[in-house]
């Protein structure tokens, strides 16, 4: 980027109402202008596709066809197709060993010398007496050459190869050709997004006064360790608060006292064991089921009272993508 570590100071260029202009002052505004453009798509943003650049192509066609689409590179400077474009595919048999070739279509941005001039201008004056006022951007699109290994494969031309890697050349699409035609429908899974990845997405909550039922009424079911373990209770626990897209990975606990001091003799311990069914999970709630176990601490075992429902909140983690 021109701007960051080759500049000392950013000037903001003004004008006041009688100087003269010159092109090199509008020129230098435009390019303040674009250049800081390309540093917010830089910090933001990553080498890739922003939208569109679709590629389309069929076994036996002789070419491909090209949406209109928004990519960056890796220095932000925009890579702009407006139109849909049909391009031809490299005019090649084979391998030299009767196999397939495998190309990678590849956009970059246009050097100032690939830029052609649409519209000119008379001076007023003789110095120059016209000049160019208007140069068309397009995109520059580049069939590139891989290697045979079917488990990795590679640029051949080494340039090439760092300019991918490096994210000033775009992968669009990958092609199969064979007798100069396609040999499979284009592959678009080698495109790479501009966007930031968001995942994985990670959020949290506390479910209060939780709405515990018993699924079993409440019985008895099991004894585990010298205690008791009860029928299980369920909760719908809200998570919409997190703002999931899909479906994450929850995880749970209980949040409350453990030891029931109250009105049963001798106290007693009370704690349960949680499972989130896989089937009642969603991106904005949960079912989480409790199963209870209880202890006297005073170990002289014999039935547990009858428990009322439990009155636990429960903290929750979601995990996305």
């Amino acid at each position: 980027m021109a701007i960051i570590g080759t500049t000392q100071f950013l000037e903001r260029i003004q004008f006041f109402n009688g100087e003269r202009l010159f092109a090199s002052d509008l020129q230098a505004l435009e390019a303040f202008n674009r250049e800081m453009r390309w540093l917010h798509n830089q910090s933001l943003h990553q080498p890739g596709v922003g939208s569109g650049f679709a590629v389309l192509g069929n076994v036996g066609d002789r070419q491909v066809t090209i949406a209109p689409g928004y990519a960056l590179d890796a220095h932000g400077e925009e890579i702009i197709l407006t139109q849909s474009l049909a391009l031809p595919i490299p005019p090649v048999a084979d391998n030299g060993s009767g196999g397939s070739v495998f190309y990678d279509l590849t956009v970059s941005y246009p050097q100032d010398s690939d830029l052609k001039p649409t519209e000119t201008r008379v001076g007023i004056c003789n110095c120059p007496p016209q000049g160019v006022v208007r140069l068309r951007e397009e995109p520059v699109f580049c069939w590139v050459r891989l290697n045979d290994n079917p488990t990795n494969r590679q640029p051949v031309d080494a340039r090439l190869k760092t300019l991918i890697r490096t994210g000033m050349f775009i992968v669009l699409a990958q092609v199969e050709i064979f007798n100069c035609q396609l040999r499979r429908p284009v592959s678009t899974a080698q495109q790479r997004s501009a966007r930031p990845p968001k995942s994985p997405y990670v959020a949290s909550g506390l479910a209060t006064k939780v709405q515990w039922t018993a699924e079993f009424n409440g019985m008895t079911t099991a004894d585990a360790f010298g205690g008791r373990i009860g029928a299980p209770y369920q909760a719908t626990i809200d998570t919409s608060s997190g703002g999931f897209q899909a479906n994450p990975a929850y995880i749970a606990r209980l949040v409350g006292s453990r030891v029931d001091a109250g009105m049963n003799q001798p106290v007693l311990l009370i704690d349960g064991m949680i499972n989130v069914p896989a089937a009642s999970v969603s991106p904005t709630s949960f079912i989480l089921e409790v199963f209870r176990f209880v202890a006297q601490l005073d170990g002289s075992g014999g039935a547990p009272p009858s428990l009322p429902p439990p009155t636990w909140d429960v903290a929750w983690l979601g995990v996305e993508g």
